[in-house]
């Protein structure tokens, strides 16, 4: 799991082992709590690249929503 900092949210980058690859997510919380979480982003080669996914998916989110 990849983590950082944007805009006053934490944003979270989710990589999960299935088989060869890696299904990406992404959540996004504010003040320990809860904001939106976006379900399978897709399958990806490595654990980095569905990481940086579910990052990406986070960020635009909080683009879209700030």
């Amino acid at each position: 799991m990849d983590a950082e900092v944007y805009k006053g949210y934490s944003l979270w980058g989710h990589a999960i082992r299935q088989g060869d690859e890696y299904a990406a997510s992404g959540t996004v919380t504010r003040n320990n709590k809860l904001v939106e979480t976006s379900g399978v982003l897709g399958n990806f080669e490595s654990e980095d690249e569905a990481q940086l996914a579910g990052l990406n998916w986070c960020r635009a989110w909080v683009d879209n929503h700030s």
